[in-house]
């Protein structure tokens, strides 16, 4: 896996969760297959080549219809990394959802996974969620069988904050590698935390301060998932648009004509232009909204100062302190 003090800029992923049809229920059909093939084709075509999974998506649909294209493609797999990730337990009749990073259910649910993926290796595994009852030690053990079994080739996080992972990493012999979050122009509490330092208005937002800063200084890849905005900005109006968000839309549209190119990479190039060199995963199943992402690389090296803040002033409806 290349990590990010390799790569001038961050590199697009695709994510597989609208991938095998409803959450529930565990059946799927040959639709469900052709759309996995179609969403594939499409972010192979843009320059992809880590597709992000987890054993929960669409109850593990997502990685059976995937394993199912693997299967059917001869060299496919020597052609892409795969990524999952463990440590949520959905809800079931009398039992709640809950996290679960014990050693038994890592080893389980990885040995899953890679059964619906009809492979013998993830490239990458994330810890999906902390779990305030996971031993370190347990996980790293589980960790290193998996590695030593070749099941796994390297390890990363989700929805951790910079001291969780030191945490973690204190325990660990292999070196966390990535770090999965909620961050885009709409979400934007990961940097909104960097300026409100003794600010009042800092209350508001609940991102843990350092987390972006420990990530880069030591490596640690960002990966950001919902980083489309679920589409706000460019064609899935939401049901009450703020007036920042009918302006960020008309900005967003102007940027693209004068650039040539479409809004969805300009939405995603002003993530990548931050120095983490942040890498946007691209949630959308649409092969047509998946291509319209091309050019987000392009647009982050050419973005300046200027427009980069006028997007981020523009939705957050204020000034900067």
């Amino acid at each position: 896996m290349t990590t990010k003090s390799e790569t001038a800029t961050g590199r697009l992923i695709y994510g597989c969760m609208g991938l095998g049809g409803p959450w529930e229920g565990s059946e799927y059909g040959a639709a469900e297959v052709e759309q996995a093939a179609a969403a594939i084709e499409a972010a192979m075509g843009i320059g992809v080549t880590l597709f992000d999974h987890a054993d929960i998506y669409r109850s593990g649909k997502s990685e059976s219809v995937f394993g199912e294209v693997l299967a059917g493609t001869p060299g496919l797999r020597d052609k892409i990394q795969l990524q999952t990730k463990c440590g949520i337990r959905l809800s079931r009749p009398g039992v709640d959802g809950h996290y679960d990073l014990s050693k038994d259910a890592i080893l389980e649910r990885v040995n899953g996974s890679l059964e619906r993926l009809r492979t013998d290796y993830v490239d990458v595994l994330l810890l999906h969620r902390p779990d305030p009852l996971m031993e370190p030690a347990e996980v790293a053990s589980a960790v290193g069988q998996l590695m030593a079994e070749g099941k796994v080739r390297q390890l990363g996080v989700s929805n951790m904050s910079g001291a969780q992972i030191a945490f973690l990493q204190d325990r660990f012999e292999v070196p966390i590698v990535a770090n999965q979050l909620e961050m885009s122009l709409h979400r934007r509490a990961w940097l909104e935390s960097t300026v409100l330092v003794n600010h009042d208005d800092a209350l508001g937002y609940s991102f843990p301060h350092g987390t972006v800063e420990h990530c880069v200084s030591q490596g640690i890849e960002l990966q950001a998932y919902g980083s489309l905005a679920k589409g706000r900005y460019t064609g899935s109006t939401p049901e009450s648009p703020s007036p920042a968000d009918t302006a960020t839309a008309a900005l967003l549209a102007q940027l693209a004509e004068e650039k040539g190119v479409t809004p969805e990479a300009v939405l995603l190039g002003w993530l990548m232009k931050h120095p983490a060199r942040i890498s946007p995963v691209l949630g959308s199943s649409n092969p047509a909204r998946i291509a319209a992402c091309a050019d987000a690389p392009a647009v982050a090296a050419a973005m300046t100062r200027a427009e980069w803040y006028g997007l981020w002033v523009t939705a957050r409806g204020s000034k900067l302190p």
